[in-house]
């Protein structure tokens, strides 16, 4: 039996670049476009009177604008997940965006592959930071905790077991349940409740808080960045 492709929530001001997103993505069996808008107003409009599993969002908006527009569709659909797909790469959009709750942000002009990839990751819970998001967020981390880098100062503040950091550390990769439990060989009902627990353990909200606190703890090997 078949999965039922994840029904998407297309916000775009840019007919042309949407046309061509649209076409693109419907390519693809596992995924279908079954709205479109220009502006956070409509989009948010669609989320009262449509199910969506996932919202692709570009910043750049007319009216409310972007960043507010998923501050407003997260207030009404918290579970929702949003992937940002913009061509700003400010650190301070980046931070504003965290704060709007977004799963993901991609740059446009991603290649093809990478884009499908960012959609199913975010659409099943996982969170995507393209490279450039991630060395800013990064980046932020450093100044703000500069002292924050001995080993002895991580451990000291991080309450996870060795098997709870290996989880959150695939889950900071964008890994699903599904792609965590096969690469650790467990249960996928025993990955959910180890990031139920580090959830509760880091006390933050979702996936994404968790994945940028694992960033700014050093938990993921030199070079390395969460979107791969």
């Amino acid at each position: 039996m078949s999965l039922s492709p994840i029904r998407i929530l297309l916000v775009e001001d840019d007919e042309l670049f949407r046309l061509g997103l649209v076409t693109r993505l419907t390519q693809e069996p596992s995924l279908e476009i079954v709205a479109e808008a220009e502006d956070g107003e409509t989009a948010i409009a669609f989320v009262h009177q449509q199910v969506f599993d996932m919202v692709i969002l570009d910043v750049g908006l007319p009216g409310i604008g972007g960043i507010e527009t998923c501050r407003q569709i997260k207030q009404l659909q918290p579970k929702l997940p949003i992937l940002i797909l913009t061509s700003h790469s400010q650190p301070t959009l980046i931070n504003r965006l965290i704060e709007a709750q977004a799963q993901g942000y991609c740059v446009k002009g991603v290649a093809a592959e990478v884009l499908i990839l960012a959609i199913r990751s975010v659409a099943v819970g996982a969170s995507w930071w393209d490279e450039i998001a991630s060395q800013e967020i990064q980046s932020v981390f450093q100044q703000a905790s500069p002292l924050v880098t001995e080993e002895s100062s991580t451990a000291a503040t991080n309450p996870l077991t060795k098997r709870e950091q290996e989880i959150l550390s695939l889950v900071a990769h964008g890994k699903s349940n599904r792609e965590i439990a096969d690469a650790l060989y467990i249960a996928p009902g025993t990955v959910r409740v180890h990031v139920h627990t580090i959830l509760q353990k880091l006390e933050v909200r979702d996936r994404t808080q968790a994945a940028i606190w694992a960033i700014q703890m050093g938990l993921l090997p030199p070079g390395e960045t969460p979107s791969k």
